[in-house]
């Protein structure tokens, strides 16, 4: 084992020797021994075999391997050392290969020295992307559990910071068929974290790349399988796939087929969903995505069915009022319960999906099932009213820190809810209200008039639409509350 001293001889032998330094064999083999040294030993090896790596291509696997031994010394002072040296390594064929210990050297617990770890990796990238890629992704795939998380999260937090001169299109290309192989089979936080990798590229960010992403997620969603709502891995697979396309869909990238499955196959088992995360509504997470999606659906193949779904499921939330006694009193012990975050959502999707098939209330509805709907509606609409102006003088001259409570934010956000369905609400009813005054003699005639569905409804109809004019005014947005 050379000294010290041997140690500095040989280098100045090297040093001296400049671009004719690999006639000097001997000299570079007494640095490479540095590494069985005492800690003084190898801390000057590490520093001098990358100095010298270039003029010897005979010896790169002993010079790799030597340095690859200092990167796992139990001295953390000679481990960083040889880390911040690894770079030097990089050159031709060899990039990969520091590129795959690089990767797995990302499992270490000592900040200072994953710091450094990340740094290295950041500076073959610009060398070499690709190639670079090539060792991040081997590990990915064939690499130890903390190994590949930690691989995963260096690809979602430092390809964003690269230059546009290092993430060619080449490069993004290969990151994309890298990323399906992955894609394969990973665990939900992996697949939100690659989605996030992806729709960062630059070439994935036009019309054809998000559309490209779109059918990624669906793949992922399985969306070709028969739904189980008591299957929580199928269920919770969905929503995660669902939250990753949303921001994809736009005019030109559409959403049918999540909106269809959703209708045929979610909807109908919409009370039976189960999932394993605590705390969440899992039917509102439902009717909530299905209302973001439902703005950018194209064309539909059952979309009168789907419609038809939509509606017996907003009925389902929009209650009947209860019966009155003989004394005028509700019959009931207590008022249906209003669930305005489900309806503003409910209404929602039913009016986007709705103007591709306008007629839908007023021509494929008998006249019982249209009363029906109405009665629900004006029930829910004066329910609608009274709750807002009980927000509306509870939130009444509250500013700054007031509205900043728990309590009070609340309220807000019901208040912009219930303006939502207000606007919501009041569309349907013109609808229904112009369907009944325009054929009240025509349904007479042919027998199919309702009892109680008069011109003098139709006129309460209208009044009502027209009392809600004012809160159109305040609701700022009629699409369903994130969050």
């Amino acid at each position: 084992m050379p000294t010290v001293e041997e140690l500095y001889r040989n280098y100045g032998i090297l040093a001296d020797a400049t671009e004719t330094a690999g006639q000097h064999k001997d000299a570079y083999q007494v640095i490479l021994d540095g590494v069985k040294g005492g800690a003084k030993e190898k801390r000057l090896a590490a520093q001098f075999i990358p100095k010298f790596f270039k003029h010897f291509p005979e010896l790169a696997d002993s010079a790799i391997n030597a340095q690859l031994d200092l990167c796992e010394d139990e001295d953390v002072s000679i481990r960083r050392q040889a880390i911040k040296e690894l770079p030097q390594f990089a050159t031709g064929d060899n990039l990969p290969r520091v590129a795959d210990i690089l990767t797995q050297l990302l499992q270490s617990d000592d900040s200072a020295e994953f710091n450094l770890v990340n740094n290295a990796l950041l500076s073959i990238f610009k060398m070499d992307a690709k190639g670079t890629l090539g060792g991040l992704f081997s590990q990915i795939l064939q690499g130890e559990d903390i190994v590949r998380e930690r691989a995963i999260k260096f690809l979602s937090t430092k390809l964003k910071t690269l230059p546009e001169e290092v993430m060619t299109k080449e490069v993004e290309e290969f990151i994309l068929t890298e990323s399906k192989k992955v894609l394969e089979d990973v665990t939900g936080e992996e697949f939100v974290l690659f989605m996030k990798i992806l729709s960062g590229l630059k070439s994935l960010q036009t019309v054809s790349g998000r559309q490209q992403l779109v059918e990624l997620v669906a793949e992922q969603a399985d969306l070709e399988q028969t739904f189980n709502p008591s299957d929580t891995d199928c269920v919770d697979r969905l929503l995660q796939c669902t939250r990753q396309a949303v921001p994809l869909f736009s005019k030109n990238v559409h959403s049918t087929k999540f909106v269809t499955y959703f209708c045929e196959h979610v909807l109908p088992n919409l009370s039976s969903l189960t999932t394993l995360v605590e705390g969440l509504d899992i039917q509102l997470e439902v009717l909530k995505l299905l209302a973001e999606m439902s703005s950018f659906c194209g064309d539909m193949e059952k979309l009168e069915s789907n419609l038809k779904k939509l509606f017996d499921k907003l009925l389902e939330y929009m209650p009947l009022p209860p019966e009155e006694a003989e004394n005028g009193e509700n019959a009931g012990n207590e008022e249906p319960k209003l669930q305005f975050s489900y309806v503003e959502c409910l209404l929602y999707s039913f009016h986007q999906l709705g103007r591709k098939l306008p007629d839908f209330l007023t021509a494929k509805l008998n006249a019982e099932k249209l009363k029906d709907f109405k009665i629900r509606l004006q029930y829910f609409a004066r329910g609608l009213q009274v709750y807002i102006r009980q927000l509306r003088l509870a939130l009444q001259g509250k500013t700054g820190e007031a509205l900043k409570t728990e309590e009070n934010k609340i309220k807000v956000v019901a208040l912009k809810i219930t303006n939502n369905i207000n606007v919501l609400i009041k569309n349907k009813i013109k609808v229904v209200a112009l369907k009944i005054t325009n054929n009240i003699n025509v349904l007479i005639k042919s027998k199919e008039v309702v009892s109680g569905v008069d011109e003098e409804e139709a006129g309460e109809d209208v009044a009502i639409a027209a009392e809600e004019e004012s809160t159109e005014k305040t609701a700022k947005s009629s699409m369903p509350l994130k969050g």
